[in-house]
């Protein structure tokens, strides 16, 4: 897409990167940006599939979740060969198999706070989901004034989520700590800790850091994803009455993630020269991905910009639907979010809600997130 003279298309990233984006996919299937370092941006699937599957040579080193401190760390930012083995080892506690143990505890929960009367619902699912992150992953012990300050620069815009805030992190650290030091029987920490004590039965100080570094990129990677795609879904709920029935939720949740996918945005960087989609790819180039673009592709999706669940009644092209990502690197969290969005929707469908005012335009920050406010009234 066209772009300044000297400052490239960074003006236009800054002040508006989807309508940037959408400018770009009407150039082609691939196109260039010039950010503050050069880019190739692609959304078909078979860029999708060149870009998630080999991880050799698309690599999560130099990546755009190098710039925040909040996904800097942790298997998020590990490469082959360590990544198969870290995934190895992570993989089995966040089965759904594995986390169905939890539904009770996130249904009591969800319950406790479910709303009653007038209430707004971006605040709404950010106080929901941080407690249910809590108790799933630390059996609800880390503090939640800690979990707020540590959890709210998510929702702000850029550049909020990407400052540095060492002293802050430090003590959620040290908080998380000492939930694995005595963890809670049943959390996620309790399972990951079990595991650890098996395959180093002595124990070992870096792996008992490489859980806490792991918990607390899981902790922020799945709250601010989680809580906005939770408000959307409440808002659109409200709208579409014959979707308020827990059997159909989880096709309703997969239309909410298809249209707001909040992971807009993906990439890597290349390790050695390459092709990827029919279009040559020099090594060191930041190659991006958007699952945005893909889910409102024409191409793919008839129909894109409205919610209609139906559409996967006929199933989903191959490499187009991308709100955890795909391949090797699909989300660690991907059971986990929606286990929490389908028990936190449940007690929403129960008695008559409406909506009564606000914006669910979207805003974009790290994550995808509704402009807001968003009324709602529940009875």
């Amino acid at each position: 897409p066209p772009g300044l003279p000297a400052l490239g298309h960074l003006w236009q990233w800054t002040a508006s990167p989807l309508r940037l984006l959408e400018a770009g996919a009407r150039a082609g299937p691939v196109f260039r940006l010039r950010l503050w370092r050069p880019a190739l941006v692609g959304y078909r699937p078979v860029w999708n599939r060149a870009i998630l599957s080999d991880l050799a040579t698309f690599r999560s080193h130099g990546s755009l979740s190098g710039l925040s401190p909040y996904l800097a760390a942790g298997i998020v930012h590990t490469d082959v060969p360590r990544h198969r083995s870290s995934r190895r080892a992570l993989s089995p506690h966040f089965s759904a198999h594995a986390l169905a143990a939890l539904e009770g505890r996130l249904a009591a929960v969800a319950e406790a706070r479910r709303p009653r009367g007038d209430f707004e619902a971006l605040g709404w699912s950010a106080a929901l989901v941080q407690d249910m992150l809590n108790v799933a992953l630390f059996g609800g012990t880390l503090p939640a004034g800690l979990l707020s300050q540590f959890l709210r620069p998510l929702h702000r815009g850029l550049p909020g989520p990407m400052l540095p805030r060492p002293r802050l992190f430090r003590r959620v650290e040290t908080a998380i700590a000492a939930a694995v030091a005595d963890p809670v029987p049943g959390s996620i920490t309790a399972h990951l800790v079990a595991a650890a004590r098996d395959t180093a039965p002595g124990g070992c100080r870096a792996a008992e850091r490489e859980t806490v570094e792991n918990l607390r990129v899981a902790l922020a990677a799945g709250y601010d994803t989680t809580s906005h795609t939770l408000a959307w879904a409440a808002w659109h709920l409200a709208d579409h009455p014959r979707w308020r029935d827990p059997q159909k939720l989880p096709t309703f949740i997969d239309e909410i993630l298809r249209r707001y996918p909040a992971g807009w945005l993906g990439s890597r960087v290349t390790a050695k020269d390459c092709t990827a989609a029919g279009v040559p790819v020099p090594a060191g180039t930041l190659v991006l991905y958007s699952p945005y673009l893909t889910h409102t592709d024409p191409g793919l999706w008839d129909d894109a910009l409205p919610i209609w669940p139906e559409r996967f009644a006929s199933g989903r092209p191959a490499w187009s639907y991308l709100p955890f990502a795909a391949g090797p690197r699909t989300c660690l969290g991907t059971h986990l979010a929606a286990l929490i969005l389908r028990t936190a929707l449940i007690p929403l469908c129960q008695g008559d809600l409406a909506q009564v005012s606000g914006d669910p335009a979207i805003a974009v920050g790290i994550t995808l997130r509704p402009r807001g406010p968003l009324h709602l009234r529940a009875r």
